[in-house]
């Protein structure tokens, strides 16, 4: 498979040493000062994984979309224009695929995240609490991680509508804290609290190489697809039980 790398920093250098591993060529790398080069890739028989910056990925994403390039993108940051980049992919009949976190065992413990929350929509006497730490580079807080596994919990309990990164929280909100330290890949933590006792899951991350082995798997299974996907389309492949859970 041909892979073109948008955004060349740690995690795209990661990803071209799995890719390399495991036979891909790596036929462009494309960074900052480089993204209007990226309609040159088209009719490459190429796929394109994007990692760069919130303010970029947008306009990375949408040339991609717009010049029939499959784009797998880990930028987190800027999903309030993501209905866009799903609109209009659904026009070209391009390929495109979004997760925040692209880890086998993080896109696990979201499903087990939902599965904890159906179990726990039938208590209300615990309160909900979650955290996540990350590296100090990392430009947004909370992370898209957190975001989505706050959005997991409220499918399934009702009386949570909206996150919050502020620790005092209205009674609809789920409190995300933040953490930043020096060489942190990402930790990921949801509680349930009671006066009675606590019930907690958490995600440890030791290196950049789970997500980047998820990227490139993400972009092996994209390659003959058409339309908007995520890592659940991917893992309902490979674990069909997961729709039976969820």
């Amino acid at each position: 498979m041909n892979i073109a790398l948008i955004g060349y920093g740690k995690m795209g250098k990661t990803i071209e040493k799995i890719a390399l591993s495991k036979g891909h060529q790596i036929i462009a790398k494309i960074d900052v000062g480089d993204f209007g080069k990226i309609p040159n890739l088209a009719r490459q028989d190429v796929v394109a994984i994007e990692f760069t910056q919130p303010d970029a990925a947008f306009d990375n994403i949408k040339m991609c979309v717009e010049n029939s390039i499959p784009v797998v993108s880990g930028t987190t940051g800027w999903l309030d224009r993501k209905p866009e980049i799903e609109q209009l992919c659904a026009a070209k009949e391009s390929a495109f695929f979004y997760a925040s976190n692209y880890s086998i065992g993080v896109n696990l413990f979201f499903a087990l995240n939902e599965y904890l929350a159906q179990l726990m929509q039938h208590f209300s006497e615990y309160e909900i609490s979650m955290s996540e730490t990350h590296h100090t580079e990392k430009k947004d807080a909370p992370s898209g991680t957190a975001i989505s596994l706050a959005e997991g919990i409220m499918k399934h309990i009702s009386s949570k509508t909206t996150w919050t990164d502020k620790i005092s929280a209205l009674e609809n909100e789920i409190p995300i804290e933040s953490f930043r330290e020096a060489n942190v890949p990402g930790t990921h933590l949801v509680s349930y609290e009671s006066v009675i006792d606590q019930i907690s899951i958490e995600h440890q991350a030791f290196s950049r190489e789970g997500f980047a082995s998820g990227a490139v798997l993400a972009a092996e299974w994209l390659q003959d697809k058409t339309g908007s996907f995520d890592m659940m389309h991917l893992l309902q492949d490979m674990i069909p039980q997961i729709n039976k859970s969820l």
